[in-house]
Parts: structure tokens; sequence; C-alpha cells
């Protein structure tokens, strides 16, 4: 199959693209630095430069493609959360899958399908209570922005491809993502809950993430939003202590929740706030995970990279 993805240099981009390479695919991805991209992904992936924000030569390449995958969209941990800040978040999102979206529709042979990156952040912060994918969105500002973001994606179905939308959680990754930045104060022996530590944790491995991915691109009659995450959620204080456990470090030291709002402003609502999802209608589409338990994650990511 030839695939086009957006943000295929990230961390997810880049799984799912070495993955396709090994199936015998053929990932077309758009960068906007083509060299930088090139040198992550290998030279036998194909870039295309160009910015998924603006419309411009890249989009005639998605012509031809079986399926399009977009999971453009600037990080959201990195930089603190002004005004011109959220602006560039939301449009890094949006605006690229508005652009994508028309890309497909002016495409003489258009794909069949376009799996669309959204996440967990759509159902706000919902301290108790289980969420499938009929969870009604959210009020705060990522639920917002996940929201239109979905409904960017939707004008697909005006072109007759089909979609599936991909809610994803936590993303577990042996060289990458939140992980690596959790670890970091637990190597210091420094590691603790954030808060009370109730806040509920949803999260994936990125293998599981990558599976999925695919699955949506080659399950036909498959519509609609999907949790990319376990279904296992724990709260922020069980992860801390099977991170801690899996790492051989203590997890005894809280983070103030004032401390983390006084460091991060309104984007540390990411990491006080949290919800409890249910993979109901991934599980129903016969998609099964490899990685059901946080324990057994931790240990294929961490414990077998100590031992190489």
């Amino acid at each position: 199959m030839k695939i086009f993805i957006t943000g295929g240099s990230g961390l997810i981009g880049a799984a799912l693209t070495d993955a396709l390479l090994r199936r015998g695919d053929q990932p077309l991805v758009l960068s906007r630095d083509a060299r930088r991209a090139t040198e992550r992904l290998g030279p036998d992936v194909l870039v295309v430069e160009g910015d998924p924000t603006e419309y411009g030569d890249w989009a005639a390449r998605v012509d031809s493609c079986d399926a399009v995958v977009n999971l453009a969209g600037e990080p959201v941990f990195g930089k603190r959360w002004n005004e011109r800040q959220k602006e560039r978040l939301r449009a890094s999102r949006v605006q690229a899958t508005t652009n994508v979206v028309r890309a497909i529709g002016e495409a003489p042979q258009r794909p069949s399908v376009l799996v669309s990156a959204s996440a967990v952040g759509y159902y706000g912060d919902v301290p108790e209570g289980e969420l499938t994918e009929d969870a009604r969105a959210g009020d705060d500002f990522l639920a917002r922005t996940c929201e239109e973001w979905e409904n960017a994606a939707r004008q697909v179905l005006h072109h007759g491809t089909r979609l599936s939308i991909i809610r994803i959680g936590v993303v577990l990754a042996r060289d990458g993502g939140a992980l690596k930045q959790m670890i970091v104060p637990f190597k210091l022996g420094l590691g603790g809950p954030v808060g009370r530590g109730r806040q509920w944790v949803s999260w994936i491995h990125l293998d599981d993430m990558v599976r999925l991915l695919v699955h949506a691109v080659e399950t036909p009659g498959l519509n609609g939003a999907l949790n990319a995450a376990a279904p296992n959620a724990v709260t922020n204080a069980e992860f801390t202590q099977v991170l801690g456990r899996t790492l051989r470090r203590p997890a005894i030291f809280p983070v103030p929740e004032f401390a983390v709002r006084t460091l991060f402003g309104e984007m540390a609502s990411i990491v006080i706030g949290g919800q409890k999802v249910i993979p109901e209608a991934t599980l129903k589409s016969g998609f099964r995970f490899e990685h059901e338990q946080l324990a057994a994650a931790l240990a294929h990511l961490l414990t077998e990279k100590r031992a190489e």
C-alpha cells in the first residue's frame, strides 16, 4: 500500500513508517524539513517537503495514495501556553487537517481512507467514571481543540473517503515521548506522584499504537472514533508506583500540585487532570492489545533496554 503520512517524523509517525517499510508498504512522509526527516527515517522513505498548515504543492502527492494517516500536531509540552502558543497548537492540528482533507478532495484518485489523530484530551478532565468513544467532549482548551480537530477531519466524508479518528492516550515508548521525561526524577531518586495522584492516566504502548493505526487503515467499514488507550487505565499514584518498581527506584516524593501549576501554568492541566478511557469501540472492531497491563508494558520497554 502507498500511504501518505503527516507528522511522520514524530515519535508515532517514525515508528509507523518503520513498521510499514517492514511490511513492504510504501510510506510517503510530509515534513517541513525533508533533509532532517530523511536522516531520521532512512533513505528508503520518500519524503515530501511541505508545511501541512499551508496548502501547497505537497497536496498533489496525495493523489493515487491508498490511505492517508494524519498525525500532524505541535507537541503540547515544551512551551508555556500563552495565547500565541495555544493558537499554534490549534493551527498545527485543525488547519493542517483542513488542508489534508482538501488535498484528498482535490485528488483525481482519492485515498480510500483517512486515519486522523485526536487525543483523549477530547473528553476533558473527568475525575470519576469511565469514558467510551460515545462520551461527550469536554470544555477546556484541549477538549475544544480536539473537537475542532475531529470536526475538520469529518469533512472528508463529503468526498466519499472512509474516516477513522484515533483518540490517543499517553504513548509509552522506549526512547522518547512522555516516559522519557517521567523517568528522569526516578533516576535521581526523586520520583513520586503528582499532587494526590488520583488523576487517571490512560496509556498505550507504542507498539500497540502503531498496530492500531495499521488496523484502522486495513479494516474496511471501520468508521468513527477509536480510543487508543489500553483497557486498564491507572491512577497517577499507581503509575508512579509501578514505574518505580520497574526502575528499582523509590516513588515516595510527591510533587505538590501548586508547584506544577507554578511551573507550567495552564499547561499543568495535562498533568494534574486526566480521564479513565475505555477502548470499547476499538475492541469491538476486532483489535487486540498486546500490552494490556502497565507493569508488563513498562518491563518490556525498560528492563529489556537495561539488559541490552
